[in-house]
């Protein structure tokens, strides 16, 4: 990786079957990282000395990379020669994370799953874990990190994971305003329904206008229920987005509905999202039925009498 594209961080992570890698890649991956697994030996090298895209470089993203006793061409101690070249010729920053488990648990992991053990396709389990054990012990005696999971469940196992190499990595956040007239998004983790505020689409100087506007804003925070409404779902959302992290979700939506989606929703969509920022988040926001067209008799048009009283934003 030429001109500067060399990866932050490359780490190796190795280990015992059914210790958790997998676990361990998907948390890294999560928490920012370009992960490859079961990468064929001799193509290492290769892969990181391949330029990264333009933009892939302006990131420079840290490298994981599986390895175990399935990858193809695999001896322990070549890895760690090959390791030890490449940090010396090319100066690459690679580390290695070895994870250990005690034989009677990965025996009851093996059993609980039904799984063979991939180095006793034929055998009890008990001889494939005996016998990588012997092969892997090069590469544990190697190793910068070694972690026993022997009594950590996968929980535990992620967050120990993002403690140390994932750093203060918030979940990604989305931020979303939406109109039940047009449905309720599909993937999002909590609703707000806003239609409880004070409705701009009554006022005719309004009705053109949308969430983004200020006199729209200021409209609806007169409502005497806005600011005590609006404050307490903003204190709740800082209150649980750590609590998301801790438990390893790396992706939150949070949505916020009126009945149209082109002005109450909009506008506290758009508060609570300016309000996390300034705790220290970065909230992307969709106001998704914004540039929709407005529907007759839902949010506009020639309305009969009625129908006023049905009629919502």
């Amino acid at each position: 990786m030429k001109n500067g594209a060399t990866p932050k961080r490359i780490l190796l992570v190795t280990g015992l079957s059914g210790a958790g890698k997998s676990t361990v890649l998907r948390t890294l991956e999560d928490s920012g990282w370009e992960v490859v697994d079961n990468l064929p030996l001799s193509l290492l090298e290769h892969l990181l000395s391949t330029p990264l895209s333009k933009g892939s470089a302006r990131r420079r993203r840290p490298l994981a990379i599986g390895i175990d006793s399935r990858t193809r061409d695999f001896d322990a101690k070549k890895i760690v020669q090959q390791i030890k070249a490449l940090a010396d010729e090319s100066h690459y920053p690679i580390e290695t994370l070895f994870l250990e488990c005690a034989g009677s648990e990965l025996l009851r992991r093996y059993s609980e799953t039904r799984r063979r053990h991939p180095l006793a396709l034929d055998r009890p389990a008990t001889d494939g874990i005996a016998a990588e054990r012997d092969l892997m012990e090069p590469l544990r005696r190697w190793s910068d990190y070694i972690i026993d999971t022997t009594d950590t469940d996968s929980n535990a196992l992620q967050q120990q994971i993002r403690d140390r190499f994932g750093g203060s990595r918030a979940p990604y956040l989305h931020i979303m305003s939406f109109g039940f007239a047009r449905g309720l998004p599909r993937n999002a983790d909590s609703v707000f329904d806003v239609r409880f505020l004070k409705n701009p689409h009554w006022e005719d100087a309004l009705r053109p206008l949308t969430g983004l506007d200020k006199a729209v804003g200021d409209y609806i925070a007169t409502d005497e229920s806005y600011e005590p409404a609006v404050s307490r779902i903003e204190e709740l959302l800082l209150m649980l987005l750590p609590r998301y992290r801790s438990e390893g979700k790396s992706y939150v939506s949070i949505a916020f509905g009126c009945t149209g989606g082109r002005h109450r929703s909009v506008h506290v969509a758009e508060r609570v999202a300016s309000r996390l920022r300034e705790a220290g988040f970065s909230p992307t926001v969709e106001h998704r039925d914004l540039a929709s067209r407005p529907r007759d008799p839902v949010e506009g048009g020639p309305v009969r009498g009625d129908q006023r009283a049905e009629m919502e934003d």
